[in-house]
């Protein structure tokens, strides 16, 4: 079980890193969002002009999202038995 386990992980690794290399962009009306495949907001226009504190501030509420995520995904982890 150890062992598959390493391989998920492994496994995980590298859809990571292929998911930071992909872009999407979406453009609505005047706001244009780039954002990784992993998440990572790169850029936020308005009418052609980077908002850069929109980018951040998404980020934040990304992370955020992400990290109660991941705290949901131990708990239910360790009450299967699976946990470190």
């Amino acid at each position: 079980m150890l062992g598959d386990l390493n391989k998920m992980r492994s496994q995980a690794a590298q859809i990571q890193k292929q998911l930071e290399r992909e872009l999407f962009t979406v453009d609505h009306g005047r706001i244009s969002i780039e954002i990784t495949g992993n998440q990572k907001v790169t850029n936020v226009t308005v009418d052609g002009q980077q908002v850069p504190e929109l980018k951040e501030a998404m980020n934040q509420a990304i992370q955020k999202s992400q990290q109660a995520a991941a705290a949901k995904l131990s708990s239910m982890s360790k009450e299967l038995g699976i946990g470190e």
